[in-house]
């Protein structure tokens, strides 16, 4: 494969897969179709199914980039790292996540809700063993006397919870907040809010992290 075919080939798949979450959102699975997908990413139908044969192969595609794209944000930590800036990190790049991606969000949580059918064997195996790792090194933590003696599956989760809240609840949060979108002001006061919470809850001061950057952090190319 050339350099120039892959290039176009890595284009065609992001276009596609942007394509399918807008119509996974609106439309559930079941609802989808590979022609209303390929006419949102401006594609014939023909080459869309040259990338992904089944509307089932794209759908699976969606959910195990959204899944890459959320744990690759802890790949690289350790027990000798701070917590403080570990898992500042974590919250600021999670909420970029939720707001520059909501459709992944809502359609990972609608997958859930209904029972993981497509996600099983990933969450058996994958996610499971991602989520063993982090509890090690936030046992370790702990141990150390870094943070306050805590759950460290419940504290993922709420991290989990909290940030996600902003994109699969979006449309509530905006309305009741007299919104149109999140602005970025917005996105620093939550930032900052999630922060405050969840540190201070496990023994840990955001006031001692020098600097405290709200920008995003990592650079994710999923």
């Amino acid at each position: 494969m050339s350099l120039k075919t892959g290039k176009i080939r890595e284009k065609n798949s992001h276009v596609i897969l942007s394509a399918a979450e807008i119509e996974f959102v609106k439309h559930g699975f079941k609802g989808a179709s590979m022609q209303a997908i390929a006419d949102r990413a401006g594609l014939p139908k023909a080459n869309v199914l040259y990338y992904f044969n089944t509307k089932q192969a794209l759908y699976q595609q969606v959910l195990s980039t959204i899944s890459a794209r959320w744990d690759s944000l802890l790949d690289d930590i350790s027990d000798q790292d701070e917590p403080a800036q570990v898992l500042t990190r974590y919250i600021c790049n999670k909420v970029d996540l939720a707001i520059s991606y909501p459709n992944a969000s809502k359609i990972y949580a609608a997958e859930i809700i209904q029972g993981a059918p497509n996600l099983q064997d990933q969450l058996r195996s994958n996610v499971r063993v991602w989520f063993k790792e982090k509890t090690k090194i936030i046992e370790s933590w702990i141990e150390k006397g870094k943070i306050d003696p805590v759950d460290p599956q419940h504290l993922i989760f709420m991290i989990w919870s909290t940030t996600q809240h902003y994109a699969d609840f979006e449309t509530q949060v905006l309305i009741v907040s007299n919104k149109r979108e999140y602005e970025a002001d917005d996105v620093d006061v939550i930032k900052q809010f999630l922060c405050q919470i969840i540190l201070k809850g496990i023994g840990l001061d955001i006031g001692s992290i020098e600097p405290l950057h709200m920008e995003n952090q990592f650079a994710c190319s999923l």
